[in-house]
């Protein structure tokens, strides 16, 4: 597997860099379905979805594998985890995804790399686990493909720190030194682009489920599902600066209107705590 240490002339090519990479996981990832594995007689499906559900990179490797292989017979999308494995089989499932790379060899001699990754990787499961339960509290139709997509709107991201870990260094230390700029700007100077706009033409390349592509996707943010995933997404990003990042007020009020709820059961429900609650909570609210 080769890792980028320069940048490339387009989007395009950093999408034909990243396509021809074996995609890494956690190492926990690969553990952790080794043990399923030995015990084929008893493991589920849901089992291998929850240990998939926690490695974007496998979550990305999962759904675009069925993507890219689906049979003529399958004239929809596969939108969850659950399902793509429901689909795929167990045993298929497991020789598919044998001797995985992982992320922690691939960064061996970029630790500082391998730490902002899992940051990031980190984030996105908190995002995740946010978007879902907001997603229940609004009855959505299908919590999981919420879940899902949350999980996966920083995908570019991970895969930057995960191929390309001098140039997302550099990005990083750039915001360090000024923490004013923009992350678009930084990755701008850096790469030549955004992660934002690799990430739209990487999603395609690699055929993600059309419902998830919408699903992440700022320009449809007035619908209420794709408003769910990328609230969860910022409110994930903010509050992992610490409860008392300046975005954090236009979070709440957002998120409570989304779900309906005020913002003292909020804050409750997102495990505030008690400094950030007496900050957080409106004037009248707090006398």
């Amino acid at each position: 597997m080769g890792l980028l240490a320069a940048p490339l002339d387009s989007v395009d090519a950093y999408v034909d860099f990243f396509t021809a990479q074996p995609l890494p996981v956690l190492r926990r990832t690969v553990h952790d379905l080794a043990a399923l594995q030995a015990d084929m007689d008893t493991v589920s499906g849901k089992r291998i979805a929850a240990i998939v559900l926690g490695d974007p990179l496998m979550t990305m490797k999962l759904l675009t594998y069925l993507q890219t292989h689906r049979r003529q017979a399958q004239n929809h999308d596969i939108t969850t985890i659950d399902r793509a494995i429901m689909m795929m089989g167990l045993e298929p499932f497991f020789r598919i995804f044998a001797d995985m790379p992982t992320l922690e060899d691939a960064l061996a001699a970029h630790p500082k790399a391998l730490i902002g990754l899992l940051k990031v990787i980190g984030r996105a499961r908190k995002a995740a686990h946010y978007a879902r339960d907001w997603a229940v509290v609004r009855h959505d139709l299908d919590v999981d493909e919420i879940t899902v997509a949350a999980l996966l709107v920083e995908a570019s991201e991970i895969i930057c720190w995960a191929l390309a870990p001098t140039l997302t260094e550099r990005v990083h230390a750039m915001q360090a030194a000024d923490r004013s700029l923009r992350s678009a700007v930084a990755q701008g100077a850096v790469f030549g682009t955004t992660a934002r706009e690799i990430q739209r033409a990487l999603v395609r390349a690699w055929k993600l489920p059309e419902l998830l592509i919408e699903l992440m996707d700022e320009s449809k943010a007035d619908h209420p599902r794709v408003r769910n995933v990328l609230l969860a997404t910022d409110f994930a990003r903010h509050v992992a600066h610490g409860w008392d990042d300046a975005a954090l007020p236009d979070d709440l009020a957002a998120i409570g209107s989304l779900i309906h709820l005020g913002r003292e059961p909020l804050l409750n429900r997102l495990g505030a705590p008690p400094e950030a609650m007496a900050r957080l909570l409106p004037a009248a609210a707090a006398e």
